[in-house]
């Protein structure tokens, strides 16, 4: 097990990853946020935050998607579905859609496929907290990247959140 972020680390880049989102979207009101479910619901919900205690007079539009029934690697099992929570229509909004790793790509592309279902957005953007670039089976790139690693298929990225894990901290497993 090797630390690729320590819970300081992680800290100061979500702040940079939220000071990036606000360095390229200056006004807010066109702007939303969406967390994948499960995982980068986590980091979604922390960059949020950072953006609303750095411009609290701006109301940021925030939601969380469920992407199982649009995976195309769950088939011979009844997947259990997490919650999409969506309150605002995305159409002609700039969405940022936010996940913990990006790996190969699939993830991505099955939220993409369930944000359409939602309206059509004018640009859809990517925040990942660990990008694990060499593995991509699609042609699927980041905007903003916490941390680009270099790493093996035998090898997995784990996110630890102190809110279901007791602390906050990435490690390659």
């Amino acid at each position: 097990m090797k630390t690729i972020l320590t819970g300081d680390q992680l800290a100061l880049t979500i702040k940079r990853l939220s000071h990036q989102i606000l360095e390229n979207n200056s006004d807010l009101s066109e702007v939303c946020i969406i967390g994948i479910q499960p995982r980068g619901v986590w980091l979604s919900e922390r960059i949020a935050q950072e953006i609303r205690s750095l411009r609290p007079e701006t109301s940021l539009q925030y939601g969380i998607l469920d992407i199982t029934f649009y995976r195309d690697d769950v088939r011979n099992s009844l997947p259990v579905a997490n919650q999409t929570d969506i309150p605002f229509s995305v159409e002609n909004k700039k969405v940022i859609i936010i996940d913990d790793v990006l790996y190969t790509g699939r993830t991505i592309r099955a939220a993409l496929d369930a944000l359409i279902d939602f309206g059509r957005p004018r640009k859809v953007e990517l925040c990942v907290l660990i990008d694990r670039r060499f593995s991509r089976e699609l042609p699927i790139q980041p905007d903003y990247s916490g941390k680009a690693i270099d790493s093996i298929v035998s090898q997995r990225v784990k996110v630890y959140w102190k809110e279901n894990h007791g602390k906050d901290e990435v490690v390659l497993l």
